[in-house]
Formats: C-alpha cells, sequence, structure tokens
C-alpha cells in the first residue's frame, strides 16, 4: 500500500471507532491496519490515533489530519472520475443496506441493470427493514422510506413513495364500497402495529384532515402479509403503491376513496455526511434517481 491507501485506512479506522472495526470492513488482519497507521505516522511524524485495545481516539493533529484528509480522498476520487468519464469504468466494491421488501421488488432488478453497465464493480446488499449504523457496518450506502431525522447523514431523495387505500372485489361487493373516511369505521381495516388506519392521515377537497380508526381484523408488521389477505377478501388496507400496483393493475385490489389524497413519503439514498463521497456511490444514486423519477413505474 502506498501513502493514498494509508490514508483511507486511516480514515476508515476513525469512521468505525477502532481499528478491529476497521479492519473488518476492509477485510484486512488487525496487524495489517495497525502497521498501516504506525508507517502513515511514522510518516507525519506525529501521533494521530490514541490506540487502546478496543477503541481509538484521534489527537488533535489527528483531528486535522482527518478534516484535510476527508476534502483529499474526495478531490482524488473526482479527479480519477474526470478520467475514466469516457469509458465509464467503475470498479471495486458497494455494500449496501436496502429495506427488505422495497429492496427486493425494485431495488435489486435496478442494481441488476447498473452491475451489467458496470461488469468490474461488485456489490454487497443487506437486506432489513431495520435501521443500520452505517459507519459501524461499513456501508456506503443506505436506502430509507419516510423521515429523516438522524442530522449527522445526508439523503438524496431517489423516488416519492405514494399510499393507496384498497380492498379486493369481492370484499367491497359483501360490506359495501366506502365513500368517505368515516364509513370506514363499519369496515375491517388491515393495519400495521400503533396505526390509525395504516399510518397516514386523509385530506379531501377542502383540505380538511381526516383520521379514521375502523374494526381491526389484523395487525402485521409486514407489507406483502397485509396485501395477501386483503386479496383474499379480508378487509381494507393503505399501504405504500410499490407493494399493491401489480395487483392494481390487475383489477384484484380495487383503490377506493380516490378522491381524498394523503402524504406523499420518499425513499432516500443516505450516507455519512462526514465521508466523501466517491464516484461508484454517485454514479449509482444518479442511476436510481433516472431509474425511478418523479413518477415510478409502480405509480
Amino acid at each position: 500500500m502506498g501513502q493514498l491507501e494509508d490514508m483511507q485506512v486511516f480514515v476508515r479506522v476513525v469512521e468505525a471507532g477502532s481499528i478491529t472495526k476497521a479492519a473488518g470492513q476492509l477485510n484486512l488482519a488487525k496487524s495489517a491496519v495497525s502497521k498501516r497507521l504506525s508507517d502513515l505516522e511514522s510518516r507525519l511524524g506525529s501521533k494521530l490515533i490514541n490506540r487502546t485495545t478496543r477503541t481509538s481516539s484521534l489527537t488533535e493533529a489527528g483531528h486535522q489530519y482527518y478534516q484535510r484528509v476527508q476534502l483529499l480522498l474526495g478531490e482524488v476520487d473526482s479527479l480519477n472520475g474526470d478520467i475514466a468519464r469516457e469509458n465509464k469504468v467503475l470498479t471495486g466494491s458497494l455494500k449496501l443496506a436496502v429495506p427488505l421488501t422495497f429492496g427486493v421488488t425494485h431495488l435489486t432488478p435496478a442494481i441488476d441493470l447498473f452491475m451489467r453497465q458496470h461488469p468490474e464493480l461488485s456489490i454487497e446488499l443487506d437486506f432489513s427493514d431495520r435501521k443500520v449504523d452505517l459507519i459501524e457496518g461499513g456501508y456506503d450506502l443506505a436506502f430509507r422510506i419516510g423521515s429523516l431525522p438522524d442530522s449527522s447523514l445526508k439523503a438524496r431523495k431517489i423516488a416519492p413513495i405514494k399510499h393507496v387505500i384498497c380492498a379486493s372485489p369481492d370484499y367491497l361487493k359483501r360490506q359495501g364500497v366506502p365513500e368517505n373516511p368515516a364509513q370506514l369505521k363499519h369496515h375491517k381495516i388491515l393495519k400495521r402495529p400503533g396505526w390509525p388506519l395504516a399510518g397516514m392521515p386523509l385530506w379531501d377537497l377542502e383540505g380538511q384532515k381526516h383520521l379514521v380508526n375502523g374494526q381491526s381484523s389484523l395487525i402485521a408488521n409486514n407489507g406483502n402479509a397485509m396485501t395477501m389477505l386483503a386479496l383474499t377478501g379480508h378487509g381494507i388496507i393503505m399501504l405504500p403503491t410499490f407493494y399493491v400496483w401489480e395487483s392494481l393493475q390487475r383489477g384484484d385490489l380495487v383503490p377506493i376513496l380516490e378522491n381524498y389524497s394523503m402524504t406523499t413519503i420518499h425513499a432516500y439514498a443516505i450516507y455519512p455526511a462526514t465521508r466523501y463521497l466517491p464516484r461508484k456511490v454517485r454514479s449509482l444514486i444518479d442511476f436510481l434517481v433516472e431509474r425511478f423519477g418523479d413518477t415510478p413505474y409502480w405509480d
């Protein structure tokens, strides 16, 4: 490794919080990471990190060096990107944290296309609805749907997420079609834990807000399960359209209360605010924004 690689190792140790965690993220031996740091400090003639057996902390010189190195690595990546832009070659690896259903159904086909365009790039996908710690887990990028309260992260919108209220034709034939939110109290509602209907208020054409509690025939924390039960006539659901778009197209589910609007949330690509953004990460985000657009195919 050269000095640039030593800098990258140094940044990863700082962000991971320890040499052990950084070594795991970099797939290097702990001794190799420790040696890279020692070589860098010897070259600089200054101690950058106070190390113990379990943790590490930056010295004052280390703080200054970390800030400058972040800028430098970003400039190097940008320069490499400019030189390689003509043939659009992306190399290396990406580790991504993606939400389960949205990731399997919509992100995976998109990533398949992206990898076909960049066959020298390798990608690791971690499918989970939990909110992962990007730095501790060594993730280059994560995707989240909804609000982003964590101000230590940077985010870019990749797609709007709209909701729809719907039920099967069989259910509506048996129970009738509700014409306003108040009538939902006479219906079976399939909902998520703690949600009044399925998590979102409704607004009428005059801008009035409606919150409705129907009879809950089932509470589930999985949208696919709720969709399956709605398809078999167990009640009304309100879910993001990316769950039910194909069922709506086939007519297996029928939208109701279409004169009432719901809040549009978004799917975001997120990354640590302190980390420079490599070209391969920027390229993937740009690709997804272009693929999904302001009106995704599921809408």
